[in-house]
């Protein structure tokens, strides 16, 4: 365990050594100091003029917060590090209205620099406190953060009373702030009101899926499954995707029971096991592994207490232990494989006695080969087996790696800070940070998700290619080459074709068996996604009834014309379909969109 002490500042200068930090820190005081000892000596550094705020509407400085404690996280959303001290931060800010959070988004990715791509990550975490994007570690170097996750403490009076890094925050920071909250009120020099922010989902529309995560199919029952990850649910669709069945009430939880009553926290991977008819689950986020009975539709939970393990640990058993992330999983000679993405290794679990132990990584978060404990893995997020062997993507070393003989060897990746968009072969080809693998033909199918792109490993040639995506991230169907994606996260091959999950635009996209050009799927059914409790579909708009039209017989089609409100403008990059139905009855499907400025026409053929 590494002891980190807070100490006021005496000098705030240079680039530290970066790295993801998933050790517990701890906090040494004295004691025996007075309030004193909580008070900063040297004024915190500004936030810089005309840097980018998100998740608020407007700017700050550190005046502007004279009278609150404030503490600044260090992060990058790729680290799961820094998702990991988020239920601790949130904790915080409920606890303390005198306290304010400001995410310091220090990017370790090129594609992670963006603020769309941010705001993004902060819909996806659910971060309910202004987030600056630190252009180019500006704010990172000032104050001398040194890992992903990293903290700095401010106090009322705007000084720095310390830094810290690593997990475990809650435990740490709770007892200071109280102190400080306590000795800064007989002072008579803290805010007791809590802030407000606009919070960026309070603008969000809400659709069919949230951030979907995972894929799996049924080939004989023609079945997909898809992970709803931030609707909290499990989703059975048919071949033209149908949603069949719901698995989950789509409330946070750890809850086991029925199809209706079954909770999760943001679940991720997916396996299929045809003997049994029943789908294990990654509940990423509940830090659990789940077994779903199809047949029965009943979930139970097979590994995990539903905390995560702070602790460096070679095996699990059942319930009675804690485990850290599960991000995938996938079934090889009766045994289910788990990415277990917090302590960077992979596992495997007896699904006879539910007992499982780490299959390969030493828990060091780096990229090294060798004997299957003493290597070094970085987030595997992604696992798949071609009956024979595993194969999986460590996303933080942007690499392919793979079991071969006992020895854990690499494909494609060189270090943690390697990465990039480059076909070819080793050691020049480079990925960004993916997070989906899957295996077919002597083929692994990649999805390079920060590189927002589809791409191939032939293993006969050892060659990387891209088969799908632009250099553009965003959303357009069409030609492979020309199609764009948002960081898709999963893919799988099923009747034929390459299902994508393509998780920014919460959409399951399609390529075509020949590969030439991508297709979004329509989900429907969506009466599916109904609360018993309700007649509220996931739809959160407003609806509006037109007049009634009387038309002649005949080849006729309805021309819709819908003119947005002011300030409000239709966004391009994401679907925009409209339906029509006539006594309950879907007719056909529009036949061209035309966008405009606030304006859309729809054409809609009888």
């Amino acid at each position: 365990m590494k002891v980190v002490t807070i100490f006021a500042f005496a000098i705030l200068f240079g680039a530290s050594f970066i790295s993801c930090h998933g050790q517990t820190s701890t906090l040494n005081t004295n004691d025996t100091m007075d309030y004193q000892r909580f008070r900063g000596k040297v004024n915190a550094p500004d936030f810089p003029a005309g840097f980018t705020w998100l998740n608020t509407d407007r700017a700050y400085s550190i005046k502007d917060f004279k009278g609150k404690i404030v503490l600044l996280d260090f992060w990058t959303y790729c680290c799961i590090n820094c998702m990991h001290i988020l239920p601790d931060l949130h904790k915080l800010e409920q606890k303390y209205p005198e306290l304010v959070v400001i995410g310091v988004h220090s990017a370790k990715f090129t594609n992670e620099k963006g603020a769309e791509n941010i705001k993004q990550a902060i819909l996806r975490y659910d971060i309910e406190h202004p987030v600056i994007v630190d252009q180019d570690f500006k704010i990172w170097n000032e104050y001398t953060a040194d890992a992903w996750p990293s903290f700095a403490l401010i106090d009322p009076d705007g000084k720095v009373v310390g830094k810290t890094s690593g997990e475990g925050v809650f435990n740490q920071l709770d007892p200071v702030i109280a102190d400080m909250v306590k000795d800064f009120s007989e002072q008579n020099k803290i805010n007791h009101n809590r802030f407000e922010f606009k919070l960026v989902k309070q603008f969000a529309p809400e659709g069919v899926m949230s951030f979907p995560g995972k894929i799996e199919v049924d080939e004989k029952g023609q079945r997909m499954f898809v992970t709803d990850s931030n609707h909290n649910r499990v989703l059975v669709l048919d071949a033209d995707g149908n949603i069949l069945k719901v698995i989950g009430t789509g409330e946070r939880g750890i809850a086991d029971g029925n199809f209706a009553s079954v909770e999760f926290f943001r679940p991720q991977g997916l396996c299929y096991d045809a003997v049994a008819d029943a789908l294990y689950v990654a509940d990423t986020d509940n830090h659990l592994i789940r077994k779903v009975d199809l047949k029965n539709e009943t979930v139970t939970t097979l590994l995990g207490t539903g905390a995560q393990s702070v602790y460096y640990l070679k095996e699990a058993n059942g319930t009675k232990d804690a485990i850290n992330s599960p991000w995938d999983v996938v079934l090889l000679n009766g045994e289910l494989y788990i990415a277990m993405a917090g302590p960077h290794q992979i596992w495997k679990m007896n699904l006879q006695t539910n007992h499982a132990e780490v299959y390969a990584g030493s828990g060091y978060e780096n990229i090294a080969d060798g004997d299957l404990f003493k290597a070094a893995l970085a987030q595997p997020s992604g696992i798949c087996t071609d009956g024979k062997t595993l194969y999986w993507v460590d996303s933080e070393t942007s690499s392919i790696r793979y079991v071969y003989d006992n020895q854990v060897r690499t494909l494609i990746g060189e270090g943690l800070f390697d990465y990039g968009d480059v076909d070819g072969k080793y050691p020049d080809a480079r990925l960004q940070h993916p997070i989906g693998i899957t295996y077919h033909n002597n083929v692994l199918y990649i999805a390079d998700t920060y590189n927002s792109k589809i791409k191939k490993f032939d293993l006969g040639t050892k060659t990387l290619s891209t088969i799908a995506g632009s250099d553009s991230s965003g959303y357009k169907d069409g030609a492979s080459h020309d199609a764009e994606f948002y960081e898709p996260n999963d893919l799988i091959w099923f009747n034929g074709k390459l299902i994508i999950v393509d998780t920014d635009n919460h959409l399951l996209r399609s390529m075509s068996a020949d590969g030439k050009s991508i297709n979004t799927i329509s989900i429907g059914n969506l009466k599916m996604t109904q609360s018993k409790s309700s007649t509220q579909t996931t739809f959160t708009g407003t609806k509006y009834k037109v007049a009634e039209q009387s038309l002649t017989t005949g080849n006729n089609s309805i021309h819709l014309k819908l003119t947005l409100p002011d300030n409000y403008t239709w966004n391009t990059s994401a679907p925009n379909y409209f339906e029509v139905y006539v006594d309950g009855k879907k007719m056909n499907e529009v036949d061209s969109i035309s966008v405009n400025g606030s304006n859309a026409t729809a054409i809609l053929p009888l």
